[in-house]
């Protein structure tokens, strides 16, 4: 069951205890492979599993330090917090507004069918 905040709707994608501290998970939305990401201080963060690398790969294998995310692939290191790829590198990744609400983990859905 989906729930409306601020014009956008959430869904559900797992109670909160499933993501555990620093290990990406994928969930799927809409369609769309999300991995969710909890980092050590509790806070969770949704992207779009796909890496902004022009050979592409998963982002949820990746490595979770602070609010950084070092990807499994190039060693490539995002903000969580905005999705930027650091310097040297460059590069977006999709991110999606995310809430906790009662120990459950919801995914904003119109950023979902903008991605």
């Amino acid at each position: 069951m989906s729930m409306e905040s601020k014009g956008e709707t959430f869904y559900p994608v797992g109670a909160l205890e499933d993501f555990l501290l620093q290990i990406g998970r994928v969930v799927e939305v809409a369609g769309l492979q999300i991995a969710v990401f909890r980092t050590s201080d509790g806070r969770i963060f949704a992207a779009l599993n796909q890496n902004p690398h022009p050979k592409g790969g998963p982002l949820a294998e990746g490595i979770v330090s602070g609010h950084y995310l070092y990807d499994p692939l190039y060693d490539w290191k995002i903000d969580l917090t905005t999705g930027l790829v650091q310097a040297p590198d460059t590069g977006q990744v999709t991110m999606f507004p995310v809430k906790v609400e009662d120990e459950q983990v919801y995914i904003a859905a119109a950023a979902l069918q903008q991605a």
